[in-house]
């Protein structure tokens, strides 16, 4: 079986990417997210997800890059950052990711690895669920909006979404003056795309079954059986 959980990061970067996320998931295929605990929109963000019940939030740690250098306060951050989790949403997070994906840098992984052994957490690229980054619309510097319209996800559906459980990770909001981004109006063309009814479509000619973190456990324990 195919099965895909369509994963929003910045949850909580502005109020609104908030909306955005929101839209894409009551509108659109968006199942998941990904929760920013350290901004002034935090806290919307929790209120908004706690009106979902289907939406899964996992954690979008961000790490100040001051603390970097230092596993020991990287370390400590991370885990004022479950907490602060804790205290916005009132249930642990299903999920676990970061910022810019600095979990890759050799110094961190460790950290990573560690915090989401010790919560029984999937963290991105370490978990049976494959990662599949390749839904953005710029490189080299350049906007490239054709590779995250509509058509385009459609093709990769059809063509990158194989056996098991994929993660495709996206990045949709509106555009605001409370966040400042190089990724800005590639988040509204993402939204558009997202809630585009003719994916659905495609999801279900192709056999592909949309889930969120919620139902991961449950799922790898019906393959193991």
């Amino acid at each position: 079986m195919k099965h895909l959980i369509v994963n929003a990061d910045d949850f909580g970067a502005s109020r609104g990417i908030n909306r955005g996320i929101i839209e894409a998931h009551r509108r659109g295929i968006l199942t998941s997210t990904s929760l920013m605990v350290r901004t002034p929109f935090s806290p919307d963000a929790a209120k908004l997800a706690n009106t979902e019940p289907r939406l899964s939030v996992g954690l979008h740690a961000d790490l100040p890059e001051a603390l970097q250098g230092s596993p020991k306060q990287a370390g400590e951050e991370l885990e004022r950052q479950f907490s602060r989790f804790m205290e916005l949403m009132g249930v642990p997070p299903t999920h676990l990711d970061s910022h810019h994906n600095v979990h890759r840098k050799p110094q961190l992984l460790p950290l990573f690895l560690e915090s989401a052994a010790a919560h029984g957490l999937p963290l991105r690229e370490h978990s049976p669920v494959r990662y599949f980054p390749n839904f953005y619309g710029q490189w080299g510097g350049k906007s490239h909006p054709e590779q995250i319209s509509a058509e385009s996800l459609a093709r990769m559906f059809k063509t990158k979404i194989g056996e098991g459980i994929t993660e495709l990770s996206c990045h949709p909001g509106w555009i605001d003056v409370s966040f400042v981004s190089g990724y800005a109006s590639e988040r509204e063309v993402e939204l558009q795309t997202l809630c585009d009814p003719m994916l659905r479509r495609v999801l279900a000619d192709h056999e592909i079954v949309l889930v969120s973190y919620h139902d991961v456990a449950g799922l790898l324990v019906a393959a193991a059986t």
